[in-house]
């Protein structure tokens, strides 16, 4: 009995290998037809049935199964387990995100510990701990099973900073902070820039302007040619969110949960959006706009020739002051509005720069460079007071730090300020811990006013 099991468990293994290049070949496509949408669904649905019977077949014959403790487990193991939970278990996420959560897990280094969010997502991944996170996020005074209660304490033991009361993480492969949920389309910055995920408290990198090679002459000493290095430092601030309902909004509202999980998530990504533009560094993350804005020891500035009107001399200027090194991987930041004053360049000015690429979704083009248009970034008023434009560079060079692990609390009571009574609604209250700043400042170049 036990051989046929195993015969079946490798056959299970087999076929739910074989599908996974068609699936990925579909998955990283950018449009499918209505068949190729119709097979990426049925691969999916037989992908998911054979994940479940190797589950089954594994618990029955007592092989590489996945109990979801950690205690002495060593970092090794965490790994190697994490890693097929995220096989087994990711077939929901984007490629891009399957990749960045596989790396984070091979991780070892100042900024993050890969097993650290190893054990976050196997613990937080199992079967009794999801079930314990809605009903701990749904009911207030919800009724635990012994399997729950224990999924509860051994997640948050096993989690620096998660009180032995209130509080749950929300489970590693739905959470923004660590598989950036829709990052790429609702938040464009994060499209383009550097994304760390750490596990510490800020992000320490190391810059610097590059190894200065030169010629000398023969037997003569090397010239001195050391570089200079710089540490930036990225702290990291708390986000909040905090949705209060009515307590029959939420006994009555099917999938309840569900929805205030993506409207959390989907607030969190328009935060980032926002901050990733102009937040102003004061207790809170720096935009892009407003660090190079306050950069004063690089020519990190371009100056439009007419105060308060935006011309395509000022476009070419800017993009002539960028070094070299850095014009390759460049990109152009603007908001609508500014993008609106740069397409009529071609009436009578004659840019021959700005191009349209019907290719990528009618996606502007400015000396070859693509733009990231935001309505965060500043918009174009005619001021001739203080104004930014547009911004361009390497967006390698800004850094978005994110700390891993988002958690969320239930309020069960909300009470009323004046008469300190009960006013019959709850509210869920999320906190997530992220970083956002320029590494290096002479990678951009900022269109501006003065």
């Amino acid at each position: 009995m036990a051989e046929s099991q195993r015969n079946m468990l490798d056959r299970v293994v087999r076929e739910r290998t074989a599908l996974k290049p068609r699936m990925k070949a579909l998955s990283d496509k950018g449009s499918l037809s209505r068949s190729e949408e119709a097979e990426l669904d049925q691969l999916l649905d037989t992908f998911e049935n054979l994940t479940s019977s190797e589950r089954s077949l594994r618990a029955r014959l007592g092989v590489g199964g996945d109990d979801g403790h950690v205690e002495g487990v060593s970092r090794g193991e965490l790994r190697d387990r994490a890693l097929r939970v995220l096989e087994n278990e990711g077939h929901h996420l984007a490629p891009h995100q399957i990749d960045h959560v596989d790396k984070l897990l091979r991780s070892r280094n100042g900024d993050v510990d890969g097993a650290v969010i190893a054990r976050r997502l196997l613990l937080s991944e199992r079967d009794a701990y999801r079930s314990a996170f809605m009903k701990g996020v749904t009911e207030s005074s919800p009724i635990f099973t012994p399997e729950e209660q224990a999924a509860v304490a051994e997640f948050r033991a096993a989690n620096e900073g998660t009180g032995s009361a209130g509080g749950f993480g929300i489970p590693v492969l739905i959470d923004p902070t660590i598989i950036l949920t829709s990052g790429a389309a609702d938040a464009p910055l994060l499209q383009i820039s550097r994304v760390v995920t750490i596990t510490t408290d800020a992000w320490k990198g190391v810059s610097s302007s590059g190894v200065v090679w030169s010629y000398d002459a023969e037997s003569s000493a090397v010239s001195d040619d050391t570089p200079t290095f710089e540490q930036p430092t990225i702290p990291v601030y708390m986000a909040r969110g905090f949705i209060p309902y009515s307590i029959e909004v939420g006994q009555d509202y099917p999938g309840f949960a569900d929805e205030m999980s993506m409207l959390l998530n989907q607030g969190f990504i328009d935060l980032v959006a926002k901050q990733s533009m102009t937040g102003s560094g004061t207790a809170s993350p720096t935009g892009i706009f407003t660090a190079l804005q306050n950069v004063t020891t690089s020519p990190a500035h371009v100056v439009v020739t007419t105060t308060g009107a935006l011309g395509a001399v000022d476009i070419r200027a800017a993009w002539s002051s960028l070094p070299e090194r850095y014009r390759p991987r460049a990109t152009w930041v603007m908001s609508p509005s500014v993008l609106s004053k740069v397409s009529q360049f071609g009436n009578g000015l004659a840019i021959s720069d700005y191009t349209v690429n019907l290719l990528q979704d009618g996606s502007s083009v400015i000396a070859g460079r693509p733009v990231v248009i935001s309505d965060y970034a500043p918009s174009f008023t005619g001021t001739s007071g203080a104004e930014n434009f547009c911004c361009l560079g390497d967006f390698s060079r800004y850094v978005f730090v994110s700390r891993a692990g988002m958690s969320v609390e239930l309020i069960p009571t909300i009470f009323d300020q004046a008469t300190a009574r009960p006013t019959g609604n709850r509210a869920w209250f999320s906190f997530a811990r992220h970083g956002m700043g320029v590494s290096d400042a002479n990678g951009f170049r900022l269109l501006a006013n003065s």
